[in-house]
């Protein structure tokens, strides 16, 4: 096995592992964020919080959501664990969704294609690092409509702190990216809502296109807008045919954000070229 071959390899390892623990991520993270909500408005009304005992990403150890019953470590193996036990619990033989194995193995793939791209060094571990956050923001706001500032806002940061050496883009590029970022969303945002009296999106889309522009720079906002706004109204309008999504349903564009934002990445300066003649 070549050097190249064995590094690919394994990063889409490293993928597995840890989109298994995206996985934890993206089904607590939405609860952890319920629970403060709770305990800060009884707060505000004078209630007593109610102790629900400790629950982060760390603690308690994941169960089956069926019987309860604690998973052994042989248990949660990415994929392979799913794919033994034949898509079951092993202690009371519920169904377990086949969305786990799928994030597992779209964590790994998106790994190696970073590192087939940007190969090894400090561009190439930012850029999964990136692609990890994107996958766990793409499923949270699918789950909930929600995207958590947890996430975006560090995201956001990360990117600006990684270009002040220019990895990405030039640092100032870098900082008008993710001022230009929140302000486009957020004009079309308040332009929408003075029109049609409705809610477009939500805040937390301006902070997930602020992120990418602090990643990428300001001259991938455009290209990212139009690829995320294009695959949002096609998945919506054949969801609204297929009479699985009615029109009065939000859609949430985060998802089309994020996959805009991982395509920006690895082929930026093409699609730059292509929409803005630059």
């Amino acid at each position: 096995m070549s050097p190249d071959t064995l590094f690919l390899f394994g990063a889409a390892l490293v993928g597995l592992m840890v989109g298994s623990f995206l996985n934890v991520v993206i089904h607590r993270l939405p609860k952890m964020m319920d629970a403060e909500w709770r305990a800060q408005c009884a707060e505000l009304r004078g209630e007593t919080v109610p102790d629900t005992g400790r629950y982060n990403l760390w603690t308690p150890r994941s169960q089956c959501p069926a019987c309860k019953t604690q998973l052994r470590a042989i248990d949660n193996v990415p994929v392979l664990s799913w794919l033994v036990l034949r898509g079951k619990c092993a202690h009371c033989g519920a169904r377990i969704s086949a969305r786990y194995p799928i994030v597992e193995l779209l964590t790994g793939a998106l790994s190696a294609v970073v590192a087939w791209h940007l190969g090894w060094g400090w561009a190439g571990a930012l850029a999964v690092a990136f692609t990890w956050t994107l996958i766990a923001l793409t499923f949270i706001d699918a789950d909930t409509t929600l995207l958590p500032d947890s996430l975006t806002l560090p995201l956001l940061w990360a990117g600006l702190l990684a270009n002040v050496w220019g990895t990405f883009a030039p640092l100032q590029d870098a900082v008008l990216g993710a001022a230009g970022g929140y302000l486009a969303l957020w004009s079309i945002f308040w332009l929408f809502k003075l029109v049609t009296g409705k809610e477009g999106m939500g805040y937390g889309d301006f902070k997930l296109l602020a992120a990418l522009g602090a990643w990428m720079g300001w001259k991938m906002l455009l290209p990212i807008i139009l690829i995320s706004s294009v695959v949002g109204a096609i998945v919506g309008i054949v969801l609204i045919a297929l009479a699985r999504r009615g029109r009065e349903i939000p859609i949430p564009f985060g998802p089309y954000l994020a996959a805009a934002g991982f395509i920006a990445l690895l082929y930026g300066e093409p699609l730059a070229r292509r929409v803005l003649g630059i």
